[in-house]
């Protein structure tokens, strides 16, 4: 389980709960999203 041993990992070196750890972690990655202008690519079109 990658992503539950990052968000231990990232609540962990930030000093906070892993909930608190979740939602700083999503919002980051929504803030970083808008700043690539917010598009998604399919690899694939069906």
């Amino acid at each position: 389980m990658k992503i539950a041993d990052n968000i231990r990992k990232y609540a962990t070196e930030r000093g906070i709960a892993k909930e608190e750890a979740l939602q700083k972690g999503m919002e980051e990655k929504s803030r970083e999203f808008t700043e690539k202008g917010s598009e998604l690519y399919a690899s694939r079109i069906f």
